[in-house]
């Protein structure tokens, strides 16, 4: 049970920290990211409503108080893994990436963090 729990806060603390890291980019580097949208065929409103929202799902896996927030949070954070890491590779930047690397994260924080509470 001991390197569950290692491995679930290993990977939720990468997660959030990736997470952090790109709402903080979104929050502070603003045009660029709009113009990786623009690249994308993405809308560009979404770009600070979605910082938001990954803050608000950082503050939900941590905290995981209540339950379908929490399950909400984790699908936001894979949705958005899958399209970001769609988005990266047919743009013609390769698959690999954070995107990927955080989508590989959201699968043993998830799954560990439901055995764990249980």
């Amino acid at each position: 049970m001991k390197i569950n729990k290692i491995l679930y806060w290993t990977c939720t603390i990468l997660l959030c920290l990736l997470m952090a890291y790109s709402a903080s980019m979104y929050f502070t580097s603003t045009e660029m990211i709009k113009g990786f949208f623009e690249s994308f065929n993405y809308p560009t409103y979404i770009v600070i409503p979605l910082a938001i929202l990954k803050v608000l799902g950082i503050v939900m896996i941590l905290w995981r108080k209540i339950t379908w927030l929490t399950e909400w949070a984790y699908a936001g954070f894979f949705f958005d893994m899958v399209l970001a890491t769609a988005a990266h590779y047919y743009a013609g930047h390769g698959i690999l990436g954070f995107s990927l690397y955080g989508l590989l994260l959201i699968f043993p924080s998830y799954f560990l963090g439901k055995q764990i509470r249980a």
